[in-house]
C-alpha cells in the first residue's frame, strides 16, 4: 500500500514541477499536466508492480517517474508559449 501512496506522490511532484519550471507550456487549467502526471505515475508504478510481482520497488518508482515525465509534455502547447514570446504576432517569410 505504501507504493500507491509514493506514485501519487511522484505524480503530484511532477505536475506542479511541470508547472513550477514551465508555466508558459501549460496555458490553458493547471489541472490538465497535474492530473495526467498523478494519473500517469500512479498507473505505471501500478502496473509495474503488477508485472514485477512486488519485488524491486525502486525499479518501479523510477518507472513511475520516468512515465509521469514523459507524459507531463503531452497536454503542453509550446506553439502558444512562443506565440505569448513575440507578442502574438505571426511571421511571414
Amino acid at each position: 500500500m505504501w507504493e500507491t501512496t509514493a506514485f501519487v506522490l511522484i505524480g503530484l511532484a511532477v505536475g506542479f514541477g511541470a508547472l513550477l519550471v514551465r508555466p508558459e507550456l501549460f496555458p490553458g487549467s493547471r489541472a490538465l499536466p497535474v492530473g495526467t502526471a498523478l494519473v500517469s505515475a500512479v498507473l505505471a508504478g501500478r502496473l509495474t508492480h503488477y508485472v514485477m510481482d512486488g519485488h524491486v520497488p525502486a525499479v518501479q518508482l523510477m518507472v513511475s517517474v520516468l512515465v509521469a515525465v514523459l507524459l507531463v509534455s503531452v497536454p503542453a502547447r509550446p506553439d502558444l508559449a512562443d506565440r505569448r514570446r513575440r507578442g502574438g504576432r505571426h511571421r511571414h517569410a
